[in-house]
């Protein structure tokens, strides 16, 4: 397997080239490991630690502290994956001045770009972060942060005018220095339209097959995370009932007393 750092740059190279990008969200340095070991592309310490990871109802919640340590701890598992980090609520929209700050502080702490929701709103923001060289990845449809406006995880872009207005954005962000574009839970039509549109990447969660990559949370994927599960994820791995089911044999053993076991190593008892 090619172990050369994937870069900002090599992505658009993909798309350039019709290769697909793989992308996954992680949140600590031993998954980081494992996946990066693996091969993936993009790892995005995702703002959805919120709901899989510290137990809330949403993303609104997360702290930019909350993102620089886990972003922190992701860089410290990963060697080949470009590193990408959300900025969560409120840390990019007050100003850009204040985004720009907090931005650096992600890159700082390891990330090689950040993810920020939202179109044609956000594009000062993003020609900022830009110019002073800090690596921009769009988010549209579907945006978590604003679950309240839009009344729940509902499919975006389903009327004719909301597609347009969407593709749209698509070039906005690419006009205004993105490197990529997540699609999040839009009909594939309107997905490939965007991909179509613009010449850096798509990557879709929910968008269908038509985007330049895919992009899943990890907890969703390797079967983790039981609270819900979005209905186009492919779960590759059911490891929530491997872990109870582990769990439940160590909690027998040691009830039973079958765990541990005491063993003779050269005449000295040891555990």
């Amino acid at each position: 397997m090619n172990r050369r750092s994937i870069r900002v740059p090599d992505l658009k190279e993909k798309k350039a080239r019709g290769e697909k990008i793989a992308a996954l969200t992680v949140y600590d340095a031993t998954m980081a490991r494992l996946l990066d070991r693996s091969g993936i592309d993009v790892l995005l310490v995702g703002d959805s630690l919120g709901v899989v990871v510290l137990g809330y109802e949403n993303t609104l919640a997360v702290t930019l502290d909350d993102m620089l340590h886990h972003t922190r701890a992701v860089a410290r598992g990963s060697e080949r994956a470009l590193i990408v980090a959300d900025m969560p609520f409120l840390s990019y929209q007050v100003s850009v001045a204040e985004a720009v700050r907090n931005a650096g502080r992600l890159l700082q702490e390891g990330a090689a770009a950040v993810k920020l929701e939202g179109g044609r709103p956000m594009l000062d923001v993003v020609k900022r972060l830009v110019d002073v060289g800090i690596p921009v990845v769009g988010h549209l449809g579907l945006q978590p942060q604003s679950v309240h406006q839009v009344g729940g995880y509902v499919r975006q872009a389903t009327r004719p005018e909301e597609a347009d207005a969407l593709v749209t954005d698509a070039i906005a962000l690419r006009d205004a220095g993105a490197f990529a574009v997540v699609l999040e839970s839009i009909p594939e039509d309107v997905a490939r339209a965007a991909t179509a549109s613009i010449d850096v990447p798509t990557i879709g969660i929910g968008a269908g097959p038509h985007c330049d990559g895919q992009i899943l949370v990890s907890y969703d994927m390797l079967g983790l995370f039981d609270r819900f599960v979005p209905s186009f994820v492919q779960r590759y791995a059911t490891l929530a009932d491997t872990v109870t089911a582990a769990t439940k044999a160590y909690v027998d053993d040691v009830h039973a007393g079958r765990y541990p076991q005491t063993k003779s190593v050269m005449g000295s008892e040891v555990i």
